[in-house]
């Protein structure tokens, strides 16, 4: 198995190096990652100017790795390029939970998604930075979730978060509940006001969430889709509104 490991915060977090040395027990891994944080950068591609990569100024012990001065999706496809194609995508381990309306901005996701739209698997891991994470602690559920999800061929993107201690694991599905987006004013050294954006939950977790599996010390695996279409509101349209 050919698995290519990227993620959104930069080819320097502990979390991409953590990731890398359990891919490798599944096969040939290459690392292919933002030479700066990107975090929260969604799906967003470089169109503007070239891209280029360099060597990784770490070792990722004995894996060949390499950063790219663009997005999170950007590396999947320059990855993708220079590879002839892996097999899978690995994103992660994101310093910083993904969970519920927090995946329509995440540049984790995204290389995930980005992954499936050049036809490989794509599997996006988060876990929370509240506390320090221990990544030694999380490094046989990771273990665990990927041998789960390699095997599955039917699951092609994935969206896997590691609370601190899991007790175990449960598949999920996406919390929809409302957020309250806040822009927190504050002034910088020089007496300047400048804004911070930033979301809140204002509802508590549905059980069977992804948001509700975190809560309660489970890793959450959420099988996602690119197809955004609401079949509901499509039928009912068409019902309501035929078209001649």
């Amino acid at each position: 198995m050919k698995i290519l490991v990227t993620n959104d915060d930069g080819i320097y977090s502990p979390g991409l190096a953590a990731l890398a040395k359990i891919a490798a027990r599944f096969g040939e891994v290459k690392v292919v990652a933002p030479d700066v944080e990107q975090s929260s950068m969604g799906h967003a591609i470089t169109a503007s100017r070239p891209l280029s990569y360099k060597k990784s100024p770490i070792d990722f012990d004995g894996i060949d790795a390499w950063r790219v001065n663009g997005t999170p999706a950007d590396c999947v496809a320059l990855g993708q390029h220079l590879w002839d194609k892996p097999d899978v995508v690995l994103s992660g381990i994101n310093m910083g939970p993904n969970l519920g309306n927090a995946m329509w901005h995440s540049g984790t996701l995204a290389a995930a998604k980005q992954a499936v739209l050049f036809g490989m698997k794509g599997i996006a891991l988060s876990t929370p930075t509240d506390k320090e994470p221990d990544f030694d602690a999380l490094d046989p559920f990771v273990e665990k979730t990927l041998a789960l999800l390699f095997q599955n061929d039917h699951l092609n993107l994935v969206n896997v978060n590691f609370p601190h201690d899991p007790k175990g694991v449960r598949w999920t599905r996406q919390s929809v509940r409302l957020y309250d987006n806040q822009i927190v004013p504050a002034l910088d050294p020089m007496g300047r006001k400048h804004y911070w954006f930033t979301v809140i939950p204002m509802e508590p977790a549905e059980e069977g969430t992804d948001r509700w599996a975190i809560e309660n010390g489970f890793v959450s695996i959420t099988p996602l889709r690119l197809d955004l279409t609401n079949e509901a509101d499509l039928e009912k349209a068409q019902k309501a509104y035929p078209i001649a």
